[in-house]
């Protein structure tokens, strides 16, 4: 029974590889390359596309740090109109526990 499982398995194994063979088989694409189109643009957006162009790895790093404080930015402004309405969501009583 194990032989025939791994009979079954290698013939689908080498079934799922044909397409893979046969793409490789063909001419070898132009690389692609990835811009911000920069275009109409001015200010912070120009600078942040031309950093996304220029640099990838300071672009990742700036977007990491930036991303979680936006995140933050946007909770406590959140907060602050809520509590503006008459919502306090510092004085609640968690249901789980």
């Amino acid at each position: 029974m194990k032989k025939l499982f791994a009979i079954i398995f290698s013939v689908i194994g080498l079934v799922s590889m044909v397409p893979n063979i046969a793409l490789a088989a063909g001419q070898k694409a132009p690389p692609l390359v990835v811009v911000a189109y920069t275009k109409g643009l001015s200010g912070l957006s120009l600078w942040w596309a031309n950093l996304y162009n220029d640099n990838m790895l300071l672009f990742t790093i700036l977007t990491g740090c930036v991303t979680p404080v936006a995140g933050i930015l946007i909770g406590f402004v959140a907060d602050f109109l809520l509590s503006l309405t008459g919502i306090d969501l510092t004085k609640r009583e968690l249901a789980e526990h």
